[in-house]
């Protein structure tokens, strides 16, 4: 088989799912691939380039809206752009922490500047349509980090602490209706809330600034 990067990157990913980060290593890649790891820096200078290729191929796969449909509101595509960017992280083993302390690649710029022109041209200023993009994307990393974090024995953590719960009213009301709501819901309710604040926000600077606005004198009668 003939060694080139995308070889090398189906590897990794196979991998990746097999041992997860903790134990994810060149020198393992190279062994699963029947060559020495110096060959491998052919294509990948180190390890954190080998990272950085990896969640690009995952995103490039499995995240599938990250463009504004025409016409689509910008709450709409933020919503439905953290949705699959979580459903592409949770597409791999560890994949938000293979994601954690990445950056844009310089090829997806124009791609970014897209998505920030979905939200600008609706009224936003461009640094806080960048400053709700990057909330919302730390948001979803957090989270599948948290769901990805899970150990074996949750269910029963989970039981123990509801049972404890139980004789504090608000508590056992809040933790049955998060058990209740899933994780899907639960992640769907906190990007509404960082949405709706956005859009609070927006709303409150447009008003004070119509506020300030200079009123025109009537016309003087004749």
């Amino acid at each position: 088989m003939k060694l080139d990067s995308e070889v090398i990157l189906e590897a990794a990913l196979a991998l990746l799912d097999e041992v997860g980060m903790d134990k994810l290593s060149t020198r393992l890649l190279a062994e699963r691939l029947g060559v020495q790891q110096p060959a491998l820096y052919w294509h990948f200078k180190n390890k954190r380039a080998l990272l950085d290729a990896m969640n690009g191929q995952i995103l490039r796969r499995a995240h599938e809206r990250r463009l504004p449909l025409e016409g689509e509101s910008w709450e709409d595509f933020l919503r439905e752009n953290a949705r699959s960017f979580r459903r592409a992280l949770l597409a791999r083993r560890d994949g938000a922490r293979l994601h954690a302390g990445t950056e844009p690649d310089p090829g997806d710029l124009e791609m970014v500047e897209a998505q920030l022109a979905a939200v600008v041209n609706r009224g936003m200023a461009a640094t806080d349509a960048m400053a709700l993009m990057i909330a919302l994307g730390r948001y979803t990393v957090g989270c599948v980090l948290e769901e990805q974090a899970a150990p074996d024995d949750a269910p029963a953590r989970q039981q123990t602490l509801d049972a404890a719960a139980a004789s504090r009213p608000l508590l056992a009301e809040a933790f049955a209706s998060y058990r209740k709501a899933g994780p899907d819901a639960m992640f769907d309710i906190g990007v509404d809330l960082m949405i709706e604040g956005a859009k609070a926000r927006l709303a409150n600077r447009e008003s004070d600034e119509s506020k300030k606005a200079p009123r025109r004198k009537p016309a003087a009668r004749r």
